[in-house]
């Protein structure tokens, strides 16, 4: 399928309705026909192997999926840390502990001095690959407080990216000029009335807007576009299927770059609502592995939302980058804050204890895997 001038083309022939009709529809000679085909995409493909059809085959999938990742990733996987910098935010979003509306959440925005103790603090502890975080809040962190964060500590790190608000062009423009060069950006749902409910004030709210900013940070010449839904709020195959079309766009179009996924399962959050569609772990896996064998050279990437162990299980399957030690409040690694948390950590074992499991499993903890030396001084 050759790439289409926007997603939003793409995304208008692929309406929900017609999503769950084919997942639904598929066979257990579809998910068959899928495991022939593997490592290419294709959509009707994805939708076999994600549909109830494939469950039974679970296993031979996950033992697939394995095979493409090893070809393609070796036994390497890589370590980053979120830096939490504000948890002030705009947005009403009724899963999120960042939600403007939740009362009796104690709030805490990082001066730039703050922030670079963080940073510090994370580089010390051996991370070469940081994600800076925040609500959306353009009072405390607006885009030249990122921009000039990573002025300040871009010599300590091969790689900074950004979670953050929606951007600009121009916007994306100068993070990339001042060394940010990634972004992650959750739509959360691809379903625009799911959206709607989760998201019924703020900025945020403008899905058609969120959608966009991953090729503005492509066109800003960003060169990790990282993508997700969040699971838990919308029927996931539905969601795994989008997920599929959209990493799929973005290696066509914006080939520069490289695309990673990821898997956020919803975990309790101050005043957040749980989990309208539960993931279980066996879900989890199936599509991880569906998305694997169909976009084998794109970074799968898994958070602290996870469990010990099941995390360890999930690199042996598909997942190349995860966090570890990671501390989801503004200020979280070098003080004891009171600060609200934007969601429960489940896996809070330091670096070095994670990194000794990953290795004593037969996988390469990766700190560090490129140097600045293309970058501007």
């Amino acid at each position: 399928m050759s790439p289409s001038n926007h997603f939003h083309d793409l995304l208008a022939a692929w309406p929900p309705a017609r999503v769950q009709t084919l997942i639904h529809s598929r066979t257990a000679s579809d998910a068959r026909a899928a495991f022939g085909a593997a490592g290419h995409y294709d959509p009707h493909h994805l939708a076999a192997l994600v549909s109830p059809a494939a469950e039974p085959f679970l296993e031979p999938l996950a033992q697939l999926s394995a095979q493409w990742t090893r070809q393609r990733f070796g036994n390497a996987v890589q370590f980053f840390a979120p830096l939490y910098v504000s948890n002030y935010c705009c947005n009403g979003c009724l899963y999120c502990g960042f939600n403007r509306t939740t009362k009796d959440t104690v709030r805490r925005a990082l001066t730039l001095d703050e922030a670079v103790a963080e940073a510090d603090c994370l580089a010390e502890q051996g991370f070469g690959h940081i994600l800076l975080v925040a609500g959306e809040d353009l009072k405390n962190t607006p885009p030249a407080y990122f921009a000039e964060l990573t002025r300040r500590i871009r010599h300590r790190f091969a790689s900074i990216q950004v979670e953050i608000y929606a951007l600009s062009l121009a916007d994306y423009q100068r993070l990339a000029e001042a060394g940010v060069d990634g972004m992650t950006m959750f739509q959360e749902t691809y379903n625009p009335a799911v959206f709607a409910h989760y998201h019924p004030s703020g900025p945020k709210s403008d899905y058609a807007h969120r959608l966009d900013s991953f090729e503005r940070a492509a066109q800003a010449g960003m060169t990790f576009i990282g993508l997700g839904s969040l699971l838990g709020i919308n029927d996931w195959r539905e969601e795994g299927f989008y997920l599929g079309l959209h990493a799929n766009y973005l290696l066509k179009r914006y080939w520069r770059s490289s695309v990673a996924i990821s898997f956020p399962r919803m975990r309790p959050a101050h005043g957040g609502e749980p989990a309208a569609h539960p993931v279980s772990d066996a879900d989890l896996v199936q599509l991880m592995c569906a998305l694997r064998t169909q976009l084998p050279d794109v970074t799968m990437t898994l958070s602290t939302r996870e469990m010990p162990g099941f995390r360890e299980h999930l690199v042996s399957l598909a997942v190349t980058k995860m966090s570890a030690g990671a501390k989801t409040t503004p200020g979280g690694y070098t003080e004891k804050t009171r600060a609200e948390a934007q969601f429960e950590v489940a896996d809070q074992r330091p670096l070095s204890e994670v990194a000794a499991s990953i290795a004593a499993h037969g996988f390469d903890p990766v700190m560090k895997d490129w140097d600045r030396a293309y970058a501007s001084p």
